[in-house]
């Protein structure tokens, strides 16, 4: 029970990752308390992920509304008393296209949420964080250090790798606190998103869906895809006692498609 007793604001809770990391936290011993736009999403995950509605708390939140991402920052310390850690899923994923067809409108936009939201959303757990110390889990992508060859998403990866970057100067700053920052890197995650891409790419093309995966998995040092929950589990580490002394540090979760 890695997290017993522990209190994590997952940002970006969905069908997705988000699911699964607050799914994992309250496996874990944890109060997972959830956050993302949708408020339907959110009723629908706490029931799934605990009937009984003891260790979860959510509330409709953009992270690019400064005061949204401190109500739920008081949800959790009203609800159970401090936050331990965040966990930040919440992104914008779903633009694809490099710098010739470039809108850079909407680079600003998808900025504005994983760059600046993830700090936002940081900013407001600081003062629960401060009294005990705690961790920070930041969800980047395999994308911020070696670009894909299958899909082009050049504004993703670029406020990805921004965050990244920020994360050295955020482990600095708020390490004499005793909180630690730490970017968990998914290649390749078999979950909703990689599901619908292999289903569009099979019709699209004609052929098998397992051909689809096949070429995605062909370049794995491990014979199968990192999961959604593969990628909880390593957030559920960084944000435990565990990983105490870890900060600043980067892990790739990716079946070994890409070794650092």
């Amino acid at each position: 029970m890695l997290l017993r007793g522990k209190t994590v604001i997952v940002s970006g809770v969905g069908a997705g990752l988000g699911h699964q990391v607050a799914a994992a936290v309250v496996r874990d011993g944890g109060n997972a308390v959830l956050g993302a736009r949708t408020e339907a999403n959110l009723v629908k995950a706490a029931a799934e992920i605990d009937p009984d509605g003891a260790h979860t708390a959510h509330h409709p939140t953009d992270i690019t509304d400064e005061a949204q991402c401190e109500a739920l920052a008081a949800l959790a310390v009203e609800r159970f008393g401090g936050i331990d850690a965040v966990v930040h899923v919440a992104a914008w994923d779903s633009y694809f296209g490099g710098l010739e067809d470039a809108d850079f409108g909407t680079w600003q936009q998808i900025v504005d949420v994983n760059l600046l939201g993830t700090l936002r959303m940081t900013r407001a757990c600081l003062p629960a964080l401060k009294r005990a110390g705690g961790s920070v889990v930041i969800i980047g992508t395999q994308s911020a250090v070696a670009s894909p060859s299958q899909v082009r998403q050049a504004a993703y990866a670029a406020s990805k790798g921004a965050l990244t970057s920020a994360m050295y100067s955020l482990a600095r700053e708020l390490g004499p606190h005793r909180i630690r920052v730490n970017t968990v890197l998914p290649g390749w995650m078999w979950g909703p998103p990689v599901q619908a891409f292999v289903t569009f790419t099979a019709h699209s093309e004609g052929v098998p869906e397992a051909e689809v995966r096949a070429r995605l998995t062909e370049r794995m040092a491990l014979p199968e895809l990192a999961t959604d929950a593969d990628v909880a589990d390593a957030a559920v580490f960084f944000a435990s006692d565990r990983a105490r002394s870890i900060t600043g540090q980067s892990l790739l979760v990716n079946a070994g498609e890409l070794m650092r």
